[in-house]
């Protein structure tokens, strides 16, 4: 078993503390930035950073659907969701770009299957969920600044 690691950074427009409360706000941004690939999203516990509790359901493609019900801390100025349903970590972290912008990089980590399906795993899994993560990015440029 491996662990499969996916990284993305986008910039976008807003100060860094703008786009650190927006990532950090579950109740009304986080929704509204979420891709199709989403569903059954409920907050269950706090709503704004640290000590929250959100549900989703993540469909990686048609067949592959994940249940997750991410507690999310902080380390540092990190922004972490945890799942409790598997080993999957996301951290999202954000830094200045300059002239009112500002860089989000996320990282996540899980540990992948083992044998061809985990080769697999880790040959497509990544490309994909690098692709939502380019549109949760474009979209949270709008609901920032």
């Amino acid at each position: 078993m491996a662990q499969v690691i996916v990284t993305a950074e986008h910039e976008v427009r807003g100060t860094t503390d703008q786009v650190r409360a927006a990532l950090a706000d579950y109740v009304e941004v986080r929704p509204k930035i979420l891709t199709a690939q989403f569903s059954e999203y409920e907050v269950r516990a706090g709503g704004h950073g640290a000590g929250s509790s959100v549900h989703w359901k993540f469909a990686a493609t048609s067949k592959r659907v994940r249940d997750q019900l991410v507690q999310v801390s902080e380390d540092g100025e990190t922004l972490v969701e945890s799942d409790t349903n598997s080993s999957m970590v996301t951290r999202w972290q954000v830094t200045d770009a300059g002239e009112g912008r500002a860089r989000v990089s996320v990282i996540t980590t899980w540990d992948g299957a083992g044998g061809i399906g985990g080769f697999f795993e880790r040959t497509f899994a990544p490309k994909g969920l690098r692709r939502v993560y380019a549109e949760m990015l474009d979209n949270l440029g709008h609901h920032t600044a």
